[in-house]
């Protein structure tokens, strides 16, 4: 009687650590999950963390600097990406202070490459505004003129005069150059875009990116099953550059952008090192902090 008393309270006191098991293995994976959604919140409301990937904005900012990016400026958002998984998300956007302006530092949902309707993977893009809707832009040997009037480069921006000229991307068929490029007009909402023979190829992925069934008939296009000469814009867009201008994969490739896909504005640098040098040479990794650039103002 004693023997089967003492096998029972040791079955129940297993019994027990296993369910205290299962119940910590529960309590870890939902405090992760609160944390993933905590930091998704905060990302979307306030300020966000943006890596610099690519040198197309030097000097302004640095390739492996890490910015503070001001999300509340244009509008805080519901969360638009899923950390760590990189899975976009539907969001939705609240009214900002303001849009974003000529000669703003922006970051901003890419859009994909001229000919893609959506981007093979989800990537947060850093450029500077350059022209907003109803601008028109014309590059002339490598100075930009909005309106008419000449837009200068920053003090943090350079050219790289041994890199020869080369043929934009954006418009399809418009032969532009990245160093002789425009006129130009952005479109923002109500325009009216003829879309005949002469222009349509421009604008196919454009309407497509709307979100409308564009098909290239005999006589013209074709959008959302009936013909049409004519197209009503219904977003406001912006046109980006890098500050590194003639290393910069920009709108002058790839398009304009939705200001509706205007995350923010990056703020300051709070950490900067070599992003390429694996964690592997970690001791190594720490003498290529840039102690200069921490604290750096954005503008």
């Amino acid at each position: 009687m004693f023997k089967k008393s003492k096998r029972s309270i040791a079955k129940k006191a297993k019994k027990q650590e296993k369910l205290t098991f299962g119940q910590q293995i529960v309590s870890s994976i939902r405090t992760i999950l609160g944390a993933i959604i905590v930091v998704m919140i905060i990302n979307g409301i306030a300020v966000a963390s943006f890596v610099v990937p690519t040198p197309s904005m030097e000097k302004t900012v640095m390739t492996g600097d890490f910015l503070f990016v001001n999300k509340f400026l244009y509008g805080p958002s519901s969360p638009q990406v899923i950390p760590f998984v990189n899975i976009p998300l539907p969001f939705f956007r609240l009214p900002g202070l303001r849009d974003p302006e000529r000669g703003d530092v922006i970051v901003f949902i890419y859009p994909g490459n001229r000919d893609e309707v959506e981007p093979k993977e989800f990537m947060y893009y850093l450029k500077r505004c350059i022209a907003i809707g109803g601008d028109t832009l014309v590059i002339r040997n490598k100075q930009v003129f909005v309106n008419g009037k000449e837009m200068p480069l920053p003090e943090t921006g350079m050219y790289d005069y041994r890199r020869p000229d080369h043929p934009s991307s954006f418009p399809i068929g418009s032969g532009f150059t990245r160093d002789n490029y425009g006129p130009l007009v952005i479109p923002k909402k109500g325009d009216v875009i003829q879309v005949d023979g002469r222009n349509m190829h421009k604008w196919i992925t454009f309407i497509q990116r709307e979100g409308h069934k564009v098909v290239l008939g005999r006589n013209g296009l074709i959008i959302d099953g009936q013909p049409a000469i004519e197209y009503t814009v219904e977003r406001d867009y912006v046109f980006g550059m890098g500050d590194n201008r003639d290393n910069s994969d920009d709108s002058r490739q790839w398009g304009f952008v939705p200001v509706e896909n205007v995350v923010g504005t990056p703020m300051l640098v709070y950490w900067s090192w070599d992003t390429n040098m694996p964690f592997a040479d970690f001791f190594k990794k720490l003498t290529t902090i840039r102690w200069s650039r921490i604290g750096t103002i954005i503008n």
